[in-house]
């Protein structure tokens, strides 16, 4: 495929992701405003962050990378009855496969909640209402995997808008599910697990009628042992673990913040939201849009096509995470309390989801940059290497949140808790989350590292002309964004004090001076449109 084709995916892809993660947006500040931070929110997030989990591998990760080459390689290569038949024998197998594993979760749902959240076993309430709400929401696992397959297929003919679109239907319900029948329920927030089940089969037929004017909507087989199945599956199981470490960490996350003060769970979750903006609309974007074109030069064993593709993601990725990153983390206490701190949601939970927003926002770059390198390895079939650098990126983050979190205990832990049980300390010192946020980022640029080596060993990368160029005009338009940001944070300070409108409009001011200013110096030093055509 051609740059400028890409260009045109992204930009459907993106603009589509773009509704759907304004709209996450509006829904947890819905949440917020409607149940604030607390017990009852804290066992909601973790009750869907283990199926919103599997999610991210299956819709966005594994299920994709693995799924979409082979895909792309019958329909290039087969005729249009095999494509069909390679449909139903994915939907069959892997709809019969996750309906298991959704049954058992639902069944063993107390052992699960045990699982990831330790810390609850001392709140009975909590642990209840964790145990109530997965089972609501594990079901969703089977309906957005089959979700996932119709939107592989759609984006290997290119039609991109159609699935970025899709998660607008999860947003929408847990909207309506906050303020509409929250309102309804003896146990309010179990609205939110019931809006869940209901996103996941109402995305499963959306997706139907763009299937079927393609001729590929067939009714699911099992296929087990047919050969693209199992192609399918054997490059899956690790990629399953490749593409999701950032996810995978976010877990242990949840497991060592069940340990920590009330309002933490929740706190994590709001500044993952802030992470989606940049890394769905353009991260996640960029890797599904170029993952197709890399696995066509790659079948064409066309390297100088490969390289290219691969090349402008990298460039158009730096593009946006860079100033992402500064921007998130200059301007962390500014939107968390313009979007958020209103209704339940105190200045106190301000404060705390600043910490955790400042440190993830660290880790944009490498976030997003995986999202991009991870395609070149999983186009050639190469799901090892992904799953190398996964192992030590995992690790290395399980490492670091216990070394950072006892270098913030020891540091903010008044003496006489110290003095105590290390876990009723662990809960009772605010802002100790921080810790978790550090080493997530931290593990990212290992992660970005490690496959960045390999990608170079591996020879099937030539870099492009042009990248000094590209970097200093980066660099010199980030350092003007920058400067400008500090200058606006220094003449306004704490947002917790002033009121909403005063929050809105200098928010906005911010945002569209600093956003103007990068903008403008990356056009003053030379930079066009163009530019992106041409890698």
């Amino acid at each position: 495929m051609k740059s400028p084709s890409m260009l045109r995916g992204l930009l459907s892809f993106s603009s589509m992701t773009m509704v759907s993660r304004v709209l996450g947006l509006l829904r947890d500040i819905s949440i917020s405003h409607v149940f604030g931070a607390n017990v009852a929110t804290d066992a909601f997030w973790v009750a869907f962050r283990i199926p919103n989990f599997m999610r991210r591998m299956f819709a966005e990760g594994a299920f994709s990378t693995a799924f979409v080459p082979v895909f792309t390689e019958v329909k290039e290569t087969g005729t249009h009855a095999e494509l069909r038949e390679l449909m139903s024998r994915v939907a069959g197998t892997l709809g019969g496969v996750l309906l298991v594993v959704a049954a058992l979760c639902v069944l063993f749902a107390p052992q699960v909640a045990l699982l990831f959240t330790p810390g609850a076993v001392e709140e009975p309430h909590k642990f209840t209402l964790t145990v109530e709400l997965l089972r609501l929401t594990f079901p969703f696992l089977l309906f957005v995997s089959l979700t996932a397959l119709a939107g592989g297929a759609l984006n290997s003919f290119h039609r991109f808008g159609l699935p970025a679109l899709t998660p607008v239907i999860l947003n929408l319900c847990m909207i309506a599910g906050a303020w509409w029948l929250s309102k309804r329920l003896q146990t309010p927030i179990l609205a939110l697990g019931w809006a869940v089940l209901a996103a996941g089969i109402a995305q499963v037929l959306f997706q139907l009628p763009a299937l079927r004017r393609l001729d590929l909507l067939a009714w699911p087989h099992w296929g087990w042992s047919h050969p693209q199945v199992q192609r399918i599956m054997r490059q899956m199981v690790p990629t399953l673990f490749g593409s999701s470490v950032s996810q995978i960490n976010l877990l242990f996350d949840t497991v060592i913040a069940s340990l920590l003060i009330s309002g933490s769970q929740t706190w994590l979750s709001q500044a993952d939201r802030f992470l989606e903006l940049p890394l769905g609309v353009f991260g996640v974007a960029l890797g599904t849009v170029i993952l197709p074109s890399l696995s066509r030069h790659h079948v064409a064993t066309d390297t100088e096509g490969f390289s290219k593709a691969l090349d402008w993601g990298l460039r158009t990725t730096l593009l946006i995470a860079v100033p992402a990153m500064f921007g998130l983390m200059l301007l962390a206490q500014p939107l968390v309390a313009t979007l958020f701190q209103n209704g339940q949601f105190r200045p106190f939970d301000t404060r705390m989801a600043t910490l955790s927003v400042t440190a993830l926002s660290f880790g944009v770059p490498a976030y997003a940059l995986v999202k991009v390198l991870l395609p070149s390895f999983y186009a050639r079939k190469d799901t090892r290497t992904p799953v190398r650098a996964g192992v030590a990126s995992l690790l290395s983050n399980m490492l670091l949140n216990g070394v950072f979190l006892m270098m913030l205990y020891a540091s903010w832990a008044p003496p006489e808790l110290r003095a105590g049980p290390l876990l009723d300390g662990l809960s009772r010192v605010p802002g100790l989350h921080l810790a978790l946020g550090m080493a997530s980022a931290v593990a990212s640029y290992i992660n970005l590292w490690l496959l960045w080596r390999w990608l170079q060993r591996a020879d099937i990368y030539q870099q492009q002309p042009g990248w000094g160029r590209h970097l200093t005009r980066l660099a010199l338009a980030c350092a003007a964004m920058v400067a400008l940001l500090l200058l606006g944070r220094w003449y306004w300070p704490d947002w917790t004090l002033l009121s909403v409108a005063g929050r809105v409009w200098r928010l906005a001011l911010l945002v569209g001076a600093g956003g103007g200013t990068y903008v403008v110096v990356l056009f003053a030093t030379g930079f066009r449109l163009r530019d992106l055509h041409h890698q």
